[in-house]
């Protein structure tokens, strides 16, 4: 009775669009030891909702008490416009992509489309449903993400994959390009047999790291991670890891680029994960260079010209949203200022009056890096009122420094 349902679920699972379905016992975690070491290197920053309860995390129970199984899905998010095959070598992708102009930025593949989590979460909640038609007594959770879990650890147990030296985890069917899910059930199904490692002697992805997060096989320092710099982190970007982000603006997919095992990714079937247009409509910002208006490469001086409405409606139901506009024009400014094109520098000389501390301080930066008599001119005129420490702090870097 128990395989049947489990061949039935499998089935619907497919039939709803996931890409690999995988079973897991509910038990705590096999190896949760790993995330107190984590934990105390402080290696999560200022992701304090790591270190909330740590205990409840290792447990799935503690979700849903009642659960004998977790399915762990995947959904591929391959984008149908790159080459998921294709091998980069052992440089910064950010940087060296053909035709990448200096004021076009990148954006991790995963954000280029719509929201993942929204999709997640209707896919898993017709899948409980279904569960629910067969089994009327069984008892269910959905989990996206956000969700205590230690998902990585539960999707090599159900077989989903196995977590690479990178820490992402590596499908050998779909490579790194998918999103987790989890759905706990109080059906007692029969576990899949767990993935072992497959990374062998390859360390490109510890190679490749612009910031050397990874800091040792399978052990990432989030603090140094660009997706961390450029997400998590709510304040202001370290100096000196700023030059090293080169032109991404939300996330970083170097360690994904150079993987093996992507020579096996297939583009993704959905259609809500193609990179979307930013700048569509009669209300979007004029901008001299209308090159590409995706987020597969957006402008870089359009983005820093959004004002709030603006963005609202650019990112509505994009994983950006998440970071509001102080944060991503914050990150634009980096990007901006390590692109050594001085046409940026109005649009920097602007973001200097924006109402945003954030936005001014690292426009000082970035106004710094790319230097001129016109740059210099900007900050020396920003200094005489600007009357937040910190903007005035790297204003006086920039001009002692930078210029």
């Amino acid at each position: 009775m128990n395989a049947s349902l489990k061949s039935q679920i499998a089935a619907r699972a497919r039939k709803l669009g996931f890409d690999h379905v995988g079973f897991a016992s509910a038990k705590p975690a096999a190896h949760a030891e790993y995330l107190d070491s984590w934990l105390a290197q402080q290696f999560h920053g200022e992701m304090n909702y790591m270190a909330r309860d740590p205990r409840r995390r290792k447990d799935p129970r503690a979700l849903l008490p009642e659960a004998n199984t977790i399915m762990v899905v995947a959904l591929n998010y391959a984008p149908a416009d790159a080459d998921v095959r294709r091998q980069v070598p052992t440089q910064s992708p950010a940087t060296t992509a053909p035709g990448n102009s200096p004021l076009h930025g990148v954006v991790a593949r995963y954000a280029r489309g719509d929201d993942y989590h929204d999709l997640m979460r209707d896919k898993l909640e017709s899948l409980a449903a279904f569960i629910r038609e067969i089994s009327p007594d069984a008892k269910n959770k959905v989990c996206v993400d956000t969700s205590a879990l230690l998902e990585r650890e539960l999707a090599q147990q159900a077989g989903a994959g196995f977590v690479g030296k990178s820490t992402i985890l590596i499908n050998r069917s779909l490579g790194a390009w998918f999103f987790l899910g989890e759905l706990l059930t109080s059906l007692a199904l029969e576990p899949d047999p767990p993935q072992k490692n497959h990374c062998g002697k390859c360390v490109r992805c510890i190679e490749v790291c612009p910031t050397q997060a990874i800091t040792a096989p399978f052990q990432l320092d989030a603090r140094r991670c660009i997706s961390y710099l450029t997400i998590e982190l709510k304040g202001a970007i370290p100096r000196e890891l700023r030059p090293l982000i080169g032109n991404r603006i939300f996330g970083c997919d170097d360690c994904l680029e150079v993987c093996p095992w992507n020579r096996f990714a297939k583009k993704s079937r959905e259609s809500a994960f193609r990179p979307r247009e930013i700048f569509a409509d009669e209300t979007a910002p004029r901008f001299a260079h209308r090159a590409s208006t995706t987020l597969a490469a957006p402008d870089l001086v359009a983005l820093l010209s959004l004002d709030d409405e603006q963005f609202q409606r650019a990112f509505r139901k994009s994983p950006i949203h998440r970071i509001k506009r102080r944060g991503l024009l914050r990150n634009v400014c980096v990007a901006l200022g390590n692109s050594g094109d001085v046409r940026a520098v109005p649009a920097l000389r602007n973001a200097l009056l924006d109402a945003e501390p954030l936005i001014r301080a690292h426009a000082a930066w970035a106004l710094g890096k790319l230097g001129g008599e016109d740059a210099r001119e900007s900050l020396l005129h920003a200094l005489k009122t600007e009357n937040v420490q910190c903007v005035r702090e790297e204003i006086d870097s920039a001009l002692r420094d930078g210029i």
